[in-house]
């Protein structure tokens, strides 16, 4: 099965998988789930492809075995990612910025962890780059050790098993081994509606919040008023 690779190849699903095999889809999923060089693998589409592999017995292992292991791995990233944030603190955000670490990648994060609390350990997971930082600004927040565990867990286990199980149901299906290319595409689009919702939200509430903002050269700056008052005003 060739798919259609989405960047570089050494990015591209099928090729990381036939290349490491399933030790190597776990290793990609616990770097993207904690470890900062991590942000960029294709953690979607990667265990997407992974499922239709398991369906197509292209891997030999047992579709459950495969969802625990990856649900496992990613538990694992997050906690990894957790621990390093409560160590490293502060330091975090005063880092500077390189090809592999942005500053504002950092700070998006912080935001969706403030916005969503606890439970964005769960939205994170859908949500590609912020899944990456997320434990790692909930470490730095200091989150509760038990909190963190327990949506931790929701979120491996909601993330790593279903989008594996989303690929091997659909790999059943012919459409989608003729088309494996548009599936991977259309994973990577989804994956990215809720950072573009988020923007669209944060652009529509500066514009509210601009124009909430009063007309510095209006009465309130003492300017001269044009208004009915100033026309009796001369009478």
């Amino acid at each position: 099965m060739n798919t259609l690779a989405l960047g570089p190849q050494w990015l591209d699903p099928d090729h990381l998988i036939e290349t490491f095999g399933l030790l190597g889809v776990l290793a990609i999923v616990f770097a993207e789930s904690g470890l900062l060089i991590g942000f960029f693998l294709p953690g979607d589409s990667l265990l997407f492809t992974t499922g239709l592999l398991v369906t197509t017995d292209v891997i030999k292992q047992e579709l459950w075995l495969v969802c625990v292991a990856v649900a496992v791995a990613a538990i694992v990233g997050d906690q990894v990612g957790y621990l390093f944030g409560r160590k490293v603190g502060p330091s975090l955000f005063r880092r500077p910025d390189s090809k592999l670490f942005k500053q504002e990648n950092v700070e998006k994060a912080h935001e969706f962890f403030e916005k969503h609390g606890p439970k964005s350990l769960i939205l994170a997971r859908f949500v590609p780059i912020v899944r990456t930082f997320t434990p790692i600004i909930a470490g730095v927040s200091r989150m509760n050790y038990r909190s963190f565990i327990i949506f931790n867990v929701i979120g491996g286990v909601l993330w790593g098993t279903g989008v594996t199980l989303l690929g091997s149901a659909l790999g059943k299906i012919d459409f989608v081994h003729q088309h494996i290319e548009l599936m991977l595409i259309a994973i990577v689009l989804l994956s990215i509606v809720p950072i573009v919702i988020e923007f669209l939200r944060a652009r529509g509430k500066a514009k509210k919040e601009a124009a909430a903002e009063p007309d510095p050269q209006g009465p309130a700056s003492g300017g001269p008023s044009q208004g009915p008052r100033g026309r009796h005003a001369k009478r």
